[in-house]
């Protein structure tokens, strides 16, 4: 058992956070030069941290353990059947902000299914609910210092304010909505009365349509102008090949940095000892990137998971990966897979004006840092199908 590369300096004064935050790809990619290997040691938060790099690591680090009941419970409420058609959230003719429009396309998603609140039927209940929605999470990612003043608050005290107030909408919807999901949701042997109410918390969560908006925008940037026809054309008509372009959208721009863990035990992971109080954090873009896994790591090669990486998509952790896996991940891959054949259908699109700044920003979710503007035109191809 090796010993973790690098150094997790000493308290506070060594802590490496706000350089993490600055630029997350850089800082780790020094790293994995500087230490010729894709694990290795960091104070971040202020607490010794692995930093996890490698599918290797991933896998051992997020695959070690079983599902528990509640995740199984869980569970059967995310099918397939949950998804029906959707609105045609594009408009046509003009150009368009391409991340805000598939964030309002995600917001009506989550929100109609997982609340019954529909925006053309109830729209200042769900103008309400968005409202809270992104107030609590604008909050909570501030610094927790709960404040309040006569005409002011800290963002963090909003947050709470926020938080109070959806909670009981929720409840009042649990008690009270007896169809959908948060009617199933109601129903299920949960381990506590609260339990209901703290997932729908986390289902209407604002972070879930930006990891939406981040996949869709992702995939109508590397599929777009003129150069990209033949490719639209063979995603439109085989279903395998573009299962390949979402896998490839979701390796190369993952919508999450990666996640942590805290070491509750002396662990190994990728053959590296870290001990116990470490934190455990995987990097999703780099894993993605790991040249024992995908050959020509930095291309885009939807090909690649029909021929050499079939069958590895679990190697992928944009939304986790084994027991610790996003629970909704097969109702994610229905959406886009039906956002994405609808545009491919109906729409042509490419940048306007052709050459704007895509370089991306990865904290909260990734996306180009300046928003990109898409044309979307109707194309000849609407009645495929």
């Amino acid at each position: 058992m090796a010993k973790l590369p690098g150094n997790a300096g000493v308290s506070v004064l060594g802590d490496k956070s706000l350089e993490f935050y600055r630029d997350p790809l850089d800082f780790c990619r020094q790293r994995i030069e500087k230490h010729r290997s894709r694990v290795f040691q960091c104070r971040l938060l202020n607490r010794p941290t692995a930093f996890i790099c490698s599918v290797q690591g991933m896998r051992e680090l997020l695959c070690g353990e079983e599902a528990c009941l509640l995740r199984l419970s869980l569970t059967s409420l995310f099918t397939g059947s949950c998804l029906k058609s959707s609105n045609d959230y594009i408009t046509s003719g003009q150009p368009e902000c391409a991340y805000a429009a598939f964030k309002r396309l995600g917001t009506e998603l989550v929100l109609g299914l997982f609340l019954n609140v529909r925006a053309e039927e109830q729209p200042e209940v769900y103008q309400d609910i968005v409202q809270l929605c992104t107030q609590h999470w604008h909050g909570l990612i501030s610094a927790p210092v709960n404040v309040k003043v006569p005409l002011w608050s800290s963002g963090f005290s909003t947050a709470l304010d926020a938080r109070e107030k959806l909670m009981e909408i929720i409840k009042d919807k649990l008690e009270n909505d007896k169809e959908g999901f948060v009617g199933s949701l109601g129903s299920l042997p949960l381990p506590n009365s609260n339990s209901a109410s703290q997932h729908l918390l986390l289902f209407i969560s604002a972070l879930i349509p930006k990891a939406l908006a981040s996949l869709l925008t992702s995939f109508t940037l590397a599929l777009g102008g003129n150069k990209q026809e033949k490719t639209r054309q063979r995603a439109l008509e085989d279903p395998d090949y573009l299962r390949g372009v979402l896998l490839e959208v979701q390796r190369l721009w993952p919508p999450f940095i990666g996640g942590r863990r805290i070491a509750d035990q002396d662990s190994t992971l990728a053959g590296f000892h870290v001990p116990k109080g470490y934190g455990a954090v995987y990097i999703s873009h780099a894993i993605h990137r790991d040249p024992e896994v995908f050959h020509q790591p930095d291309d885009f090669l939807p090909e690649r998971w029909s021929g050499r990486n079939a069958g590895q998509e679990h190697f992928l952790c944009s939304f986790g990966s084994g027991p610790r896996n996003c629970i909704g991940v097969k109702l994610t891959d229905v959406f886009l897979k039906d956002a994405c054949m609808y545009l491919l259908k109906h729409y042509n699109w490419c940048l306007d004006p052709p050459v704007q700044d895509l370089d991306y920003k990865w904290l909260p979710v990734s996306r180009p840092a300046k928003t990109p503007i898409i044309s979307f035109t109707r194309s000849d191809r609407s009645n495929v199908g």
